[in-house]
């Protein structure tokens, strides 16, 4: 089978049960940015055998530097049928499903309606960050989550750490104190950077910097950690 022969280098180095232990897994990829679109394209280039992937947006210009899904052959696409195809292309065999819309506190009882084993957050928007990792520990789903990767440049302070433990990241520290609020303390893996943002102004109005090599890292810690969390869960 082709798929035999795709994943027999990933197959030497964890062995033949945590493959298939991926391919009959199933992972949610939110967000589709500089951060998810990498996790997603990691954990399929793994085995994991079922992906469902949550995005609105269509791919613009200003995408382009950092998301794999960006192209100027891809700008008006939806990012949800732009990573399908790229991850059909990668595995013909992945089972897939897309959400071209937000995960949202009315959205979330149809984006995880079915099993799912791991889910990989790069939302943008801390209200949806928090509902999504609220529902995740009440239903026992394991979840990591992405904190903020713009305006930083250095890779090698990107680290994952329970949210108790984050420092100095302003998206850490919100949602560390909204958290509270709910009485959650603690038991949220989170990938995070431990560089002072970089701040940025023009024309009068602050942006959000950014750069190719810091978001990818990140996206690859996620798929990092759901893979290797999902085979020790499984294996011992």
């Amino acid at each position: 089978m082709m798929s035999d022969r795709i994943f027999q280098r990933t197959e030497l180095l964890i062995g033949q049960e945590a493959m298939e232990t991926l391919r009959v897994s199933c992972m949610l990829v939110i967000g589709l940015g500089g951060v998810g679109s990498y996790a997603a394209e990691a954990i399929a280039r793994c085995g994991v055998g079922r992906i469902i992937l949550c995005d609105p947006d269509r791919v613009e210009a200003s995408n382009i530097n950092r998301q794999l899904v960006a192209l100027n052959s891809t700008r008006g696409e939806l990012k949800t049928e732009v990573m399908s195809q790229r991850l059909r292309d990668i595995n013909p065999g992945l089972q897939l499903k897309e959400y071209p819309f937000s995960y949202t506190g009315e959205s979330s009882a149809e984006i995880l309606s079915e099993e799912i084993h791991f889910v990989l957050d790069a939302i943008d928007s801390l209200p949806d960050k928090i509902h999504l990792i609220k529902t995740c520990l009440h239903r026992k789903i394991p979840v990591i989550s992405s904190m903020g990767t713009a305006n930083r440049l250095d890779p090698l302070l990107l680290t994952i750490a329970d949210i108790k433990d984050s420092i100095i990241c302003p998206v850490a520290r919100k949602l560390r104190r909204e958290l509270r609020r709910e009485n959650i303390f603690q038991g949220v893996p989170v990938v995070y950077s431990r560089e002072t943002p970089v701040k940025t102004a023009y024309s009068g109005e602050t942006r959000l910097g950014s750069i190719s090599f810091v978001p990818a890292v990140a996206g690859l810690l996620l798929a990092s950690y759901a893979v290797k969390q999902l085979i020790s869960m499984n294996n011992g």
